[in-house]
């Protein structure tokens, strides 16, 4: 699934050809994906001026004077920037037609999510999707000392406290791992019982991790494909994830997977105590 860098990588990628513009045209070919398409969306956004594009966690967010266009990328999809009369292929979901240009969603699997939020609804931070997220895990209001305060009680591992989203939002799995194992922290260790001092450590591997990702193209996933057709090439940098058995960077330790909560966490049992 793409995470936080994937989607940055993606906002900047299709921001110069769509702030600013004005939409011509949206074209829907199904009824929808993991939600149904707002069937009225041709009728409010044909004719608007898109204001700015944005980002909330995993979610792309496209500005109008009168609404926000919510795109998530699901499993596997991604979008592109295409010249018109390019013909649709079968996984081909979504076109917003904008200029001179068509911004295509492609989604094999279908998990991804085109919906609208209208202003007069209220805030976009207030939608359903986005009200429960935590703090952008680049902006300043992310710190050790929050991180520390809101894990006083908590008892599950740091990684999975991670990954919940409640806190900070956006570390997925690849990037939790990779944050971890720079920080020198076990992926295991309870996040109640991990001090200021080392969460200082984790707040800026987090965001060393994340910046490096995004400058990199983020990582190439499965099916992640970037807005120029390019996949990302971060994993070439990997010190543990999806590594299991190959010597540590750092120490020649072999790396370990384990499962927690469905996922697997990989990690240097010598590097991180």
């Amino acid at each position: 699934m793409p995470e936080l860098p994937e989607v940055e990588v993606t906002r900047r990628g299709v921001a110069p050809y769509l702030e600013g513009q004005t939409v011509n045209a949206v074209v829907m070919r199904h009824s929808g994906l993991r939600w149904p398409f707002p069937v009225d969306l041709p009728q409010l956004l044909a004719g608007r001026k898109i204001r700015a594009t944005g980002r909330r966690g995993k979610y792309l967010l496209i500005h109008f004077e009168h609404g926000t266009l919510i795109v998530h990328l699901g499993m596997s999809g991604h979008l592109r920037i295409l010249p018109p009369g390019i013909e649709p292929q079968k996984h081909d979901h979504f076109d917003l037609v904008v200029g001179k240009k068509v911004m295509r969603m492609t989604d094999p699997r279908r998990f991804g999510a085109v919906l609208w939020h209208h202003a007069a609804d209220g805030d976009i931070e207030e939608h359903t999707l986005l009200r429960g997220l935590g703090l952008e895990p680049l902006e300043d209001k992310f710190s050790a000392l929050v991180l520390h305060r809101q894990t006083r009680n908590r008892s599950a591992p740091i990684k999975q406290v991670l990954l919940a989203g409640d806190i900070v939002v956006g570390v997925g799995n690849i990037y939790a791992s990779e944050s971890l194992f720079k920080a020198g922290i076990n992926p295991k260790t309870a996040a109640g019982k991990i001090s200021l001092p080392r969460y200082e450590k984790l707040v800026a591997a987090i965001r060393e991790t994340l910046a490096a990702a995004i400058e990199q193209g983020g990582s190439s996933l499965r099916d992640f494909i970037a807005v120029n057709g390019q996949s990302g090439y971060f994993q070439q940098s990997y010190f543990v994830y999806n590594r299991t058995g190959l010597d540590c960077r750092v120490c020649a330790t072999p790396i370990r997977q384990i499962k927690q909560g469905q996922r697997s966490t990989f990690y240097c049992v010598t590097c991180q105590r």
